[in-house]
């Protein structure tokens, strides 16, 4: 059993494996499942993961107030231009995680990963590295059980929640959680995959949680998208050999007290940041007012 990241780090390091077999074995006590069994239920939520992810690639999918119908495909048709800034493979990972957030706005079907407002993240960052490295199913699923176990620790010690902790709670985790995924999946040692998601809690301290019309579309898909970028950012410094000032578990905690800081207009209610703007308040009453009026006539 662990309870913290660097109780997760003593055993794969006390014992030379990497962080998924330890949170394998933890899982499978837990459930009381075979490793067998455990594998079956992760393929399975990756089915999921992948269906989402690619979904919204050529076939938009509408949703109350269509924010952000079709930036999946708009993306990934960027994505194939070799005048792009950030390259074929990034703007690709940015259209996944487009695509999980349309078809959750849609009402599909999505893994929360942690949360449904943060569901591309992860599934981005596993595609991506696994189309880059050749991986095969097995190697992606393992990803997924470390992505888990940071994310389980996270649960545990701090929140997930963007109604207590922003949405450095929600797309910030997702991203540290895929980040250390993509540093395993790369061979790194299991200290670089816990520094890797430092580096992504990081990155979005702060992070306000302000639902445009208090839908999760704007800016969500966008954060979806940006924090895909943090996560294999922070892969890349982690593997490079940086390694975070502030120990994993400190940043954890500082993400906790950080998000408990914030005002209450700024944790998912939607009355303050982007949602406070003239043009949010304007989409809300296009959305729901105006359209409530016309249902009464």
């Amino acid at each position: 059993m662990y309870r913290t990241a660097e109780e997760l780090l003593s055993q794969a390091q006390e014992r030379s494996v990497p962080l998924w077999q330890i949170v394998l074995e933890n899982e499978m006590e837990l459930t009381e499942k075979t490793e067998q069994q455990v594998f079956e239920r992760l393929e399975k939520t990756y089915g999921v993961m992948e269906r989402s992810a690619t979904k919204a690639l050529s076939c938009p999918q509408h949703a109350i107030g269509g924010l952000i119908t079709g930036v999946s495909q708009i993306q990934n048709q960027y994505s194939n231009l070799y005048s792009s800034l950030c390259g074929s493979w990034m703007n690709h990972s940015m259209a996944l995680a487009f695509s999980c957030s349309e078809v959750n706005a849609a009402m599909g079907k999505i893994c929360a990963a942690p949360t449904a407002g943060a569901c591309g993240i992860l599934p981005a960052v596993l595609l991506s590295v696994r189309d880059k490295r050749g991986l095969t199913l097995r190697e992606v699923l393992c990803g997924l059980l470390t992505a888990a176990g940071l994310g389980a620790i996270i649960t545990r010690n701090a929140t997930v929640a963007g109604a207590e902790g922003g949405c450095q709670a929600e797309c910030g985790v997702a991203a540290a959680m895929a980040s250390a995924a993509a540093v395993e999946l790369c061979h790194g040692s299991p200290e670089a995959a816990l520094h890797a998601g430092s580096f992504c809690l990081m990155n979005a301290m702060g992070l306000v949680c302000d639902p445009v019309a208090g839908l999760v579309q704007v800016p969500c898909a966008q954060r979806n998208a940006s924090q895909t970028v943090n996560a294999l950012l922070s892969a890349d410094w982690a593997l490079a050999g940086q390694r975070s000032v502030i120990p994993p578990d400190q940043v954890i905690a500082a993400m906790y007290h950080t998000g408990k800081m914030l005002p209450t207009q700024l944790r998912e209610t939607a009355q303050g940041g982007l949602a406070a703007t003239p043009a949010a308040k304007s989409i809300f009453e296009n959305i729901f007012i105006k359209h409530e009026e016309t249902k009464a006539f």
